[in-house]
């Protein structure tokens, strides 16, 4: 007999075939041979979504018996365990099947994706899970029980409009010492963000804060700040100033680094020093929001570029509502900035300027001090005044032999 190619593969190049598809095709496969025939019952990743259906009348009733079924006939452990299924399922089901995965704690990654119904409150079983590496929940409310001691394996955290209280929220970043991925996007429940993971390299954070603080991540090296802080009564809650104690020795390795919406106004309120005591050194990566209607936060702008001196991409978004500026107080801080020099600096992008004298002065000190710069992209806010805003920029002299303005259409 001519040699069965398939059955005879080995086991590892079976499980690799299996693990890139589909749970619905690598389940077919038991077709292809008496070998294969209970091979998709041995996955190490279970992938639950939408594609495991057919095109049926009772879509949720016919998933729910694809996992109450295929869990059933599982053996082996399971590593990897995801359920993403955009239609409305039940908390009987979900509470169900994580019962199911606790008899077998090895679980490594647990993806929970809850679009529809009510919020899902995560069973105290799933707290059990030891050896968890990467959690990702979507819709959930996080409400350990007492004995809850962290998840001491941990290194991925992703929670989307998830519910957990102030006191869940500090133990479970407190009792993770091995986070190096945090993303937390419009969660609610806690309003202090006080993130002491000294293994953290990259951060994602989108929400309402009332303070934040990052404790020790001297190994973080992007940062993605979109924070919406309260600083009404915040002018004296630090003598040194808010850039000196979110930067003070806490992003000495930081490359890559977004700040978005209030949170540049946040740390522009107390002292501001032209450079930080000890200058980003690998920072090549710059995104801000910016106001040049606060000198407080050109001030703050400036001292970071001033500070970042491998810095070699700045993207800056306006806020075309508030432009503004304090004339006076921001042409001295920028006359003061002519003298710097930003020596790697090769790519800006500003988005939605208006024109005013302030954004000018601020794009011809960036043209006056950057050497190696290779293009700077321009966006109006609209089309009025916007030829004006062409002519002076072209007329701007550059340090840079090989620069050119882009104005891209508003």
């Amino acid at each position: 007999m001519e040699l069965d190619r398939i059955s005879s593969l080995p086991n590892d190049v079976t499980e690799k075939i299996l693990s890139g598809l589909p749970l619905k095709e690598a389940v077919r496969t038991s077709i292809l041979s008496r070998k294969w025939r209970y091979k998709s019952d041995m996955l190490q990743a279970l992938v639950f979504d939408d594609e495991c259906l057919e095109t049926q009348s009772h879509p949720t009733f016919s998933f729910v018996n694809i996992v109450d079924h295929v869990l059933l006939l599982h053996k082996g452990p399971i590593h990897r365990f995801q359920l993403s299924f955009s239609g409305k399922l039940a908390t009987r089901d979900i509470d169900r099947w994580i019962f199911h995965l606790s008899r077998n704690p090895v679980i490594k990654e647990m993806i929970l994706e809850n679009f529809e119904g009510d919020i899902y409150n995560i069973p105290s079983c799933l707290f059990s899970f030891k050896d968890i590496v990467h959690l990702e929940l979507y819709r959930c409310l996080l409400n350990p029980p007492s004995t809850f001691k962290g998840f001491g394996s941990l290194k991925s955290l992703d929670l989307l409009l998830v519910t957990l209280a102030q006191d869940v929220f500090d133990n479970l970043i407190g009792c993770s010492p091995l986070l190096e991925i945090l993303k937390l996007h419009r969660c609610d429940g806690f309003t202090n963000l006080k993130i002491d993971a000294p293994k953290l390299l990259f951060i994602y954070i989108v929400g309402d804060v009332e303070d934040f603080n990052l404790v020790d991540s001297s190994n973080l090296v992007d940062a993605f700040f979109y924070l919406q802080v309260i600083v009404d009564q915040r002018g004296n809650c630090c003598s040194s100033g808010n850039l000196l104690r979110f930067f003070d020795y806490q992003l000495p390795h930081i490359r890559r680094l977004t700040i978005k919406s209030n949170f540049l106004k946040y740390l522009s309120i107390g002292a501001l020093p032209e450079k930080l005591p000890k200058p980003c050194q690998y920072l090549i990566f710059l995104s801000l929001d910016m106001n040049f209607d606060n000198p407080d936060e050109i001030s703050t702008v400036l001292c970071l570029l001033r500070s970042s001196p491998a810095l070699q991409e700045l993207k800056i978004w306006v806020d075309p509502k508030k432009d503004q500026a304090a004339v006076g107080e921001v042409e001295s801080c920028l006359y003061d900035n002519y003298n710097c020099a930003y020596t790697q600096l090769r790519l800006v992008e500003i988005t939605k300027i208006s024109g005013v004298k302030a954004q000018l002065d601020f794009i011809k000190s960036l043209l006056l001090s950057s050497p190696l710069l290779e293009r700077m992209t321009v966006q109006p806010a609209s089309l009025n005044g916007s030829f004006k805003l062409v002519k002076d920029l072209l007329l701007f002299k550059r340090d840079s032999k090989r620069a050119e303005i882009m104005v891209l259409d508003p």
